[in-house]
């Protein structure tokens, strides 16, 4: 690793202890492995510590695009709630930060993505294509839609994406990787 690798590997590790709690541990009854991230959208880097989390938390057990296609999905989902989420009365703290809980579950066969936030609105899923062949062009930024980009981006690089409704308020946004296998030997 050079020199600049590592000052960033030891940057993210600060930043990962001052901004977020996790925990990392295999399920023996599963063969799977989970981690819980809570991060704060007020922190301004939110997303990009999802981001590296995601890296840390695959690296040496899941190879190739579904790293980079993971990543692609956590930035997008924390940055919607960065963006868009309003906390329900009864979680907003006068003055509080808008709380993010990013869920990983890794089994030999897939991976699940969830991040949560404390508003029960459900989101805009899209429907099929955004543009129509014809549309595409010069003029593809003027009909582009100004809000679902981040979960279209999402359900194009993942195998589902859906939502479930929180118990105590607010909502879980999940997405599944299909693996091909390629999480079992590294896993065991």
């Amino acid at each position: 690793m050079d020199a600049s690798r590592t000052r960033r590997h030891e940057h993210v590790v600060k930043e990962l202890d001052a901004y977020a709690h996790w925990f990392a541990a295999p399920d023996p009854s599963s063969g799977g492995h989970f981690l819980a991230l809570t991060l704060f959208a007020e922190c301004g880097d939110a997303a990009r510590i999802a981001r590296d989390s995601t890296s840390v938390f695959l690296r040496g057990v899941i190879a190739g695009e579904v790293v980079y296609d993971a990543r692609l999905a956590v930035s997008e989902l924390v940055g919607n709630v960065v963006n868009h989420a309003v906390p329900e009365r009864h979680l907003a703290r006068a003055g509080g930060c808008r709380r993010i809980d990013v869920t990983f579950k890794l089994y030999p066969k897939w991976l699940f993505i969830g991040v949560a936030d404390e508003d029960s609105t459900p989101p805009l899923l899209p429907m099929g294509d955004a543009l129509s062949p014809e549309l595409v062009g010069e003029l593809t930024e003027a009909v582009l839609p100004d809000s679902g980009r981040g979960l279209m981006i999402t359900q194009r690089v993942a195998a589902a994406v859906w939502w479930t409704p929180n118990g105590g308020g607010g909502k879980t946004v999940w997405c599944r990787f299909d693996l091909d296998g390629g999480a079992g030997d590294c896993m065991s």
